[in-house]
């Protein structure tokens, strides 16, 4: 895929920040070091995003590459490198789909179906409507829980065709779904429940018995060996 796929064809005359997003800026260049200033450059592409209803425009990077003293080229290498950045229009409700191995062999395959089903999309495409859009990505960092998907800057995990489904629905409403886990699994509790501290419980129970069992051994060979002393 070229460059060239990845930017928005129509592009606004200009972009400026908000005077909100000025104040933020001024306090994240101001964390680094004189001289490093480049560093910041995620961080203000992310609000330049999120100003200019979820895409960064071509404006923009040309801001950002002057306010940090970069090579234009440099800041739309990062804008084009990582897909949490979107140099077009996507939809209101933006569709990260995970298709790394973790969620692939829990069925990610399965969403993208009913994605497809339900909306008529596949991969980079948007609805009619401008509602949907959706992207396969790498790996998102919820492998615990997987398959999941990320809607805008929510995760949904441990879906399947059925509660996908029920996303799309809830997301069509503009009603969506609470967050999260649809099977209530917290951090990376196993389907079955907790099972972590039951396991140290029973550990510790074991240990224990094994030391009432061994003093008791101790006491009875003390006074096996006390009373045979006696005997002689």
């Amino acid at each position: 895929m070229s460059i060239h796929d990845l930017v928005a064809k129509e592009q606004p005359d200009e972009f400026v920040f908000s005077p909100e997003n000025e104040l933020l800026i001024e306090k994240i260049v101001a964390k680094y070091p004189k001289g490093k200033q480049a560093s910041a450059v995620m961080p203000l592409l992310d609000l330049a995003q999120r100003q200019h209803n979820n895409w960064i425009p071509m404006k923009a990077i040309e801001l950002i590459a002057e306010r940090l003293q970069m090579a234009k080229i440099r800041v739309l290498e990062v804008a084009s490198f990582y897909t949490m950045y979107n140099l077009k229009p996507v939809g209101k409700y933006f569709l990260q789909l995970c298709g790394t191995t973790p969620c692939m062999l829990r069925g990610s395959d399965d969403l993208s179906r009913c994605i497809e089903d339900k909306l008529g999309i596949s991969s980079g495409e948007m609805t009619e409507d401008g509602k949907f859009s959706v992207l396969e990505v790498e790996c998102l960092g919820a492998c615990v829980n997987a398959p999941i998907v990320q809607v805008n800057d929510d995760f949904y995990e441990d879906l399947d065709y059925d509660s996908m489904s029920s996303l799309i629905e809830s997301l069509n409403k503009n009603s969506p779904l609470p967050i999260g886990s649809v099977k209530c699994r917290f951090g990376s509790q196993a389907e079955t429940g907790p099972t972590s501290l039951i396991k140290l419980t029973k550990k510790s129970s074991f240990k224990k018995s094994s030391k009432k069992l061994d003093k008791k051994a101790d006491t009875f060979a003390k006074q096996a060996g006390n009373k045979f002393n006696a005997q002689r």
